[in-house]
């Protein structure tokens, strides 16, 4: 097939949009796919006038990640991985996707939204989490240990985003939970010496570990899947994923975020997953572009 892989853009996620882009277009080399590379931007579309069989976008943060691009594939009717633009648009949105989660009974740290630093900045209790609503890869996200620090934050990030949500902080057992096809994948442990699993944890080699072995019961894993998979599908996501989970001390787990387009990069967690369950990566990138290529030709025929 011809596939066009969608990488760059304009967000402050770029750098690693391009290296997964490069990641991905290489496999799909590799499955024996015509793979066209381009960089986009909101003001630069004259990559999706080259003609394609499947739309590959491998843009992170605001723009590739937050519905505005599918919503110019569906336009367009291209043929593309990963969620629509409705399930895009919660994914990235921190308080709508929790807002969903919340209210089917599904667990999440409380969180309140802030448009002004917090009269009440322990109001959430101490630790707390202070961080953008719309952003990626841990960034704009700061670990608050004391009330000083909370209206700090708020007002700093405030500044660069008009409002911020402050986060209950729950002590735990990070886990993340990648999804094919709305399948939960092999739950990843995650530890860092960093305060959290913050940008440079997730992206630096030796900044955080990764380990299947989660020191978890069968039951709470069992749990966290679940939770996984009904987050997703809760939103309307498709194709794949990842959710990211915090295993309260006695057991129970909480759901912080979702990815709906999750790294391809050398350290990524998806990939990892999807190796650990028997997909490696080339055929991983070559099952998500037939799925594309599936439901455009179901659509031919409807």
């Amino acid at each position: 097939m011809r596939i066009t892989v969608l990488c760059g853009g304009p967000s402050s996620e770029r750098g690693i949009s391009l290296i997964s882009g490069k990641a991905v277009a290489a496999a799909l080399a590799a499955a024996g796919h015509d793979v066209f590379v381009a960089d986009i931007s909101p003001t630069e579309l004259s990559a999706l006038d080259t003609p394609a069989d499947v739309i590959f976008p491998v843009l992170h943060g605001d723009f590739g990640e937050s519905g505005e691009l599918q919503d110019i594939l569906e336009e367009r009717d291209l043929p593309f991985v990963g969620s629509g633009a409705k399930a895009s648009r919660l994914g990235m949105d921190k308080i709508a996707a929790k807002q969903v989660w919340r209210d089917a009974g599904l667990p999440t740290p409380g969180w309140r939204v802030l448009r002004e630093p917090p009269r009440e900045p322990g109001a959430l209790g101490l630790p707390v989490i202070v961080k953008a609503i719309r952003s990626g890869s841990s960034i704009d996200v700061c670990v608050c240990r004391d009330e000083a620090a909370v209206t700090k934050a708020a007002a700093s990030l405030l500044e660069r985003h008009g409002e911020v949500m402050m986060e209950e902080f729950v002590s735990g057992t990070e886990i993340t939970v990648g999804l094919l096809e709305n399948v939960a994948l092999p739950p990843i442990r995650i530890e860092t010496s960093h305060a959290f699993f913050d940008y440079s944890a997730k992206y630096t080699a030796g900044g955080a570990t990764h380990s299947f072995d989660t020191h978890l019961s069968a039951g709470v894993i069992a749990d966290c899947k679940s939770l996984a998979e009904n987050a997703s599908r809760l939103l309307g996501c498709r194709d794949l994923g990842r959710v990211d989970i915090i295993v309260a001390a006695d057991g129970t787990p909480q759901l912080l975020e979702i990815n709906t387009i999750p790294g391809f990069t050398a350290v990524s967690l998806l990939p990892e997953a999807a190796a650990r369950a028997g997909v490696p990566f080339v055929e991983l990138v070559d099952r998500l572009v037939h799925l594309a290529a599936g439901r455009a030709a179901v659509l031919a025929t409807t």
